[in-house]
């Protein structure tokens, strides 16, 4: 017998749900998730999960009905814990962004290393894998003691940019610093373009200072490409150094379009042409023609369907593959 997973959603980012519920045919699991009136997270799966396969898709980022991050990763955390309450044969959290990853290390004494917490919370309460996009630190994978699978958003937006004519001899990629570097050296491979880094410093926590570019980007379009748009203070100088050494227009990609505080006005008043996310974090705002948002519902859902049937999922990003619809195999039942 053939089953299908069933998938649940927080608050979150229940449209991207929804979505990835559609491209694999089925529906997003009916299960309350609310609050009680002291604000505390109230959940409750409204139908039969005993022995089934559950994917649950919620981002740790501000959700669309107000409710704050820290109230996102209790969201996600009650339902893995009701999920294995209720006997689900195996639980795999799909977490589109994963917040609390800036502080994966530690830079100073007396400071948590939260993503470690973070990892440690989602296992305790009863995860069997993870499945998410483009950590902002890749060796966060090693945080956690179950599979993780760090989905990336290149390809999407590799696509995106070659429908518009971006590629080759027309435009640079531009990683916005040191650490970014493979990021851009992939998507710059795969565009068959070259490639410039913007050298930054930090003299506090969320604000950048430009100190040098390396490499040629004159007369070019300047293409920057990171894993997150946080404030947009670190692109908007970066677009400012790009403009005066030479580029004829800028472009930004990301994968998580994160806009905390005046990102927006910022990004604005910015010379940036075009702002390209992905749909990991709900737009919470309407948004100018700027700013493009490409969707990443269908590697996701490919990813599932491919975890379903115990395939390998690797072999979804790898340059120019094309893959066909994998149907589930049937799931054993657990050994009582």
């Amino acid at each position: 017998m053939v089953h299908l997973p069933l998938i649940f959603s927080g608050n979150a980012n229940r449209k991207l749900a929804e979505e990835i519920a559609e491209r694999m045919n089925t529906r997003v699991g009916n299960a309350l998730v609310d609050t009680f009136k002291n604000e505390e997270c109230r959940i409750e799966i409204k139908e039969n999960v005993r022995g089934a396969e559950v994917f649950i898709v919620q981002s740790l980022c501000k959700a669309p009905n107000g409710n704050s991050v820290n109230d996102s990763l209790m969201e996600l955390l009650l339902i893995i814990d009701a999920l294995r309450r209720a006997s689900a044969y195996r639980i795999t959290v799909v977490v589109p962004y994963f917040g609390y990853a800036k502080q994966d290390k530690k830079t100073k004494g007396r400071e948590p290393i939260s993503a470690k917490l973070v990892a440690n919370m989602i296992e305790t309460a009863g995860a069997k894998r993870l499945v998410t996009v483009d950590l902002h630190a890749a060796q966060i994978q090693g945080f956690f003691d179950i599979p993780v699978d760090n989905l990336v958003a290149m390809p999407t937006i590799c696509n995106y940019l070659k429908q518009e004519g971006l590629k080759e001899d027309r435009i640079v990629i531009v990683s916005p610093d040191a650490g970014g570097v493979s990021r851009a050296e992939l998507l710059a491979r795969r565009l068959h373009s070259s490639l410039a880094i913007v050298f930054k410093r930090r003299p506090e926590p969320d604000v950048a200072e430009v100190t040098e570019i390396v490499g040629d980007v004159s007369g070019k379009i300047a293409v920057i490409v990171d894993d997150m748009i946080s404030t947009g203070g670190t692109l908007a100088k970066a677009a400012e150094a790009l403009i005066a050494r030479g580029a004829t227009k800028v472009f930004a990609c990301a994968t998580h379009g994160i806009f905390a505080g005046n990102a927006i006005a910022q990004l604005e008043a910015s010379p940036i042409t075009r702002i390209i996310t992905t749909n990991t974090i709900p737009v919470l705002e309407k948004l100018s023609d700027r700013f493009v948002e490409l969707s990443i519902g269908q590697s996701i859902a490919d990813a599932i369907k491919r975890i379903t049937a115990n395939r390998s999922v690797s072999e979804l990003f790898t340059p120019d593959n094309d893959i066909s619809f994998v149907p589930p195999i049937a799931i054993p039942e657990p050994i009582h």
